[in-house]
């Protein structure tokens, strides 16, 4: 990365910070199956159990940036790492207590301490950093590389290890992270006007929260708020079922796997899947590094159109052979993860620095916590209406969000008064 030492030192943080957020994340759904075995009981306990672990996740996102504005982004994120650390270890402890009800104790905990990540690394780079798109792209990638190691690492470790010490082992690289972000040092707010107030700020009142909230709904941010959430349908909708969808595909099966992997019964959809997610790396940094060269709005729109356009070609693809299916996938996956520093990249065109942290707890609020709903929605379509009907939902998401993007592209924002936002660069950006 050709940055200055203080854009190094806040990538470097927050890369591994968002890396580990998702590390955790998605190593709870292969600890679910050991789970049921575990302590005898039904699916839907432990689903209830997992859930109590992902509703903070998204919900919590809002008090966060809350808390990110008034204690500083990098104290929030060294509580984020070192709190989902010590929710594994509690984990790990909750096989001595043999009580499932221990181990909700310990996601619904790790889900408080991982909701605030966002909103605070976010803040952090939008304040903090100079050459922000090129960050945004890295921390991306840093969040593609979590997401795809933690089950990987996890189901190994599974093999040969009990489940409570795969937990706290799972923990270790978040206290090495603490330590790591203890040392780091960095200006937080090198990349606003001086007569900005960026840094932490007294604890807000209760009018003093709704005015801000008004003024940021007030502002072009309304936009970017609901198409975020459109995008989170479509993001939650395609990662949450698009490994069952491929498994057992028919384009799928002339595709054979080691023996070794055979034997613990892995599908060879989920190997497509987590391509997926590894091509995603490549479009977070495609387009972080398009972030510096093409308009936030215009950006989305573009995005959003070929993501709806992916959702729409999917089923047909489908029945044209293994080679047609990667080759879709892997559009998709970039696709799916080159959207998102536009829209990071768009928060920050369209708000105040001094409220940047309250701007990214809403945007995550959409993100992952109104847009989880496409999991319900994306259950009953499956179930109910079909494959066709589901892609065509996506599409429409996408479709949406192409529609809101394209009206700021071409001037909705003048609506709105936007003398607050941080620079004249932003709106450039």
């Amino acid at each position: 990365m050709s940055l200055d030492s203080n854009d190094r030192s806040i990538a470097g943080f927050t890369m591994a910070g968002h890396a580990l957020v998702h590390w955790f994340e998605t190593s709870i759904p292969i600890f679910l199956v050991v789970w049921l075995a575990e302590f005898d009981v039904s699916v839907t306990l432990v689903g209830f159990v997992v859930a109590l672990g992902y509703a903070p996740f998204g919900i919590g996102a809002l008090p966060g940036g809350v808390l990110a504005d008034r204690y500083g982004p990098k104290r929030l994120i060294l509580l984020c790492l070192l709190g989902m650390s010590l929710a594994f270890v509690v984990l790990a402890a909750a096989s001595i207590l043999e009580s499932i009800y221990a181990v909700a104790v310990g996601l619904l905990l790790w889900g408080i301490a991982a909701s605030v990540y966002h909103p605070a690394g976010l803040a952090l780079i939008s304040t903090g950093v100079e050459e922000r798109g090129t960050v945004f792209a890295w921390h991306g990638i840093a969040g593609n590389f979590g997401i795809a190691l933690g089950p990987f690492v996890a189901a190994t470790l599974l093999i040969v290890l009990e489940w409570p010490v795969v937990a706290a082992l799972l923990a270790t690289p978040g206290f090495v992270a603490v330590a790591y972000g203890l040392s780091a040092n960095f200006d937080a707010t090198a990349a606003v006007a001086d007569d900005v107030d960026a840094g932490p700020d007294e604890a807000l009142s209760l009018p003093e929260f709704l005015a801000n909230s008004r003024a940021l709904f007030a502002s072009a941010f309304a936009i970017v708020f609901v198409l975020v959430t459109f995008e989170g349908l479509y993001y939650r909708g395609v990662l949450t079922y698009l490994p069952e969808i491929m498994t057992g595909l028919p384009a799928l099966e002339g595709l054979e796997l080691f023996p070794t992997l055979e034997r613990y019964d892995i599908d060879p959809g989920f190997y497509v899947y987590v391509g997926l997610l590894v091509v995603g790396m490549a479009g977070q940094y495609a387009g972080g590094k398009l972030t510096d060269r093409v308009p936030a709005a215009r950006g989305l729109a573009a995005l959003f159109a070929v993501l709806a356009a992916l959702a729409l070609a999917f089923v047909p693809v489908v029945d044209r052979g293994l080679g047609a299916l990667l080759a879709l996938c892997g559009v998709l996956g970039f696709v799916l993860f080159a959207i998102q520093p536009f829209y990071q990249n768009a928060v920050a065109v369209y708000t105040p620095a001094d409220s940047r942290g309250l701007s990214y707890g809403y945007t995550y609020l959409g993100e992952f916590g109104f847009g989880a709903t496409s999991i319900a929605i994306g259950g009953f379509l499956l179930g109910e209406a079909g494959l066709a009907t589901f892609f065509v939902a996506l599409a429409g998401f996408a479709l949406v969000g192409a529609t809101l993007s394209a009206a700021l592209a071409l001037g909705l924002d003048r609506l709105f008064d936007r003398t607050d936002a941080d620079s004249s660069t932003d709106a450039k950006a």
